[in-house]
């Protein structure tokens, strides 16, 4: 019997999100949010020409997603989920560099975004992606008034 901690990562690949995929889009995110976004926020992020949304896909489908939008001169992470069954193989890390290969050289003052201080292994992620906390909105999340903890990622750290 051959050892789980020496098996390869399981294989998946990235591809923008399109309006098929928004039933899968909205399962994933009630699974991963306590105040998930609804299906229209889906919707209008996905037309939006200064959006990008790449979805995640393995064994026949959707296993996770990123929404980013440009505001001005950055890069705004709006929403990233992984499908519990997928956490922690590498999903969400490969969707955030795939949006930095996209980017390149057009984002002036990088990226940023928003992240729950008890979310303790999202901002390890994001961390060790190169962002840095840099400030706190109060109260920002409504289900528990949480603040926020805003972090970014300077553009030349790509």
């Amino acid at each position: 019997m051959s050892d789980p901690a020496r098996l390869p990562p399981p294989e998946f690949e990235i591809a923008p999100l399109e309006f098929g995929h928004l039933d899968q889009i909205v399962l994933i995110e009630w699974s991963s949010y306590p105040l998930p976004w609804s299906r229209a926020m889906f919707a209008g992020e996905l037309v939006k020409s200064s959006s990008i949304s790449l979805g995640a896909f393995g064994q026949g489908r959707l296993i996770g997603y990123l929404i980013v939008s440009r505001y001005v001169d950055a890069w705004h992470v709006m929403n990233v989920a992984v499908d519990t069954a997928w956490r922690r193989q590498g999903v969400a890390t490969q969707l955030l560099e795939e949006l930095f290969a996209r980017t390149e050289g057009a984002a002036e003052r990088g990226y940023t975004l928003e992240v729950r201080p008890s979310n303790r292994s999202a901002i390890n992620l994001y961390e060790k992606l190169g962002f840095q906390a840099r400030g706190v909105r109060r109260g920002y999340y409504l289900d528990n008034h949480e603040d926020a903890l805003i972090m970014w990622k300077d553009a030349d750290e790509t």
